[in-house]
């Protein structure tokens, strides 16, 4: 039986894609999109009738747990996961509200672990299984405006690299994508001519490349507790 994937963020942007290329190679994949109507209108441009769609909060415990024992009871343990789903509210610190910053925190720090916890119970029955977290180059370096989305992705490292070494013994390999500006709904209000030229590659990455860092980090079967950044070399000049 082929691989079963799940792909949390799945719906749009880096998370689409991902699940576009792991379909193609083969993969069964579940989408899980906090919107119902998101989740499955990607599952129905994937080809193959074996993949799923569902809908969670990925920053309610509660829900995420559910989820996932149903994801297993539906379609089996889980061989892949790539958490994907992400937020982004640019602010000066100052400026930033306290439920703005639990915000951000919620979805892009605590609701990996949440799945990252939920997946392992039957990942660590796979062989071969692996987790690739989506964090980013800000995250890596900083930047201005972007205290708080900043910190929840430099602690994605730290947890990445954590449960990295927590799993090996069980043979589950856990890496991270750092990716810099790339073509995104989260980067859409962005002006690229200005932005692309900070980039030494001159231009705005594409939501494809970095699903093939990401597919290559879920098969790199001596690869676990790395960051592969995916930003044209903008970490070079930040």
């Amino acid at each position: 039986m082929s691989r079963l994937a799940v792909v949390c963020g799945g719906s749009r942007g880096v998370g689409r894609a991902v699940s576009r290329l792991l379909a193609q190679r083969g993969c069964r994949l579940v989408v899980v999109s906090r919107r119902d109507d998101a989740a499955r209108a990607a599952v129905a441009e994937l080809h193959g009738a074996d993949h799923k769609a569902f809908s969670c909060d990925i920053s309610k415990g509660e829900e995420v747990q559910k989820t996932f024992e149903m994801i297993q009871r539906m379609c089996g343990n889980i061989s892949y996961l790539v958490n994907a789903a992400g937020i982004n509210r640019d602010a000066l610190l100052v400026r930033t509200k306290p439920e703005d910053m639990i915000s951000l925190l919620h979805t892009n720090l605590l609701g990996s672990m949440l799945t990252c916890r939920a997946a392992l119970r039957s990942m660590l029955h796979m062989q071969g299984a692996a987790v690739v977290n989506i964090g980013s180059v800000v995250g890596l370096k900083g930047n201005a405006g972007q205290c708080v989305y900043s910190a929840s992705k430099a602690a994605l490292e730290g947890f990445t690299r954590s449960l990295a070494k927590e799993v090996a013994s069980r043979n589950v390999r856990v890496n991270l994508v750092a990716p810099g500006f790339i073509h995104t709904d989260m980067t859409a209000g962005l002006r690229e001519e200005d932005r692309a030229r900070a980039v030494p590659l001159a231009r705005f990455g594409t939501p494809e490349e970095v699903a093939q860092a990401v597919l290559f980090l879920l098969e790199a079967s001596y690869v676990t507790g790395q960051v592969l950044v995916v930003d044209g070399g903008l970490q070079l000049v930040m």
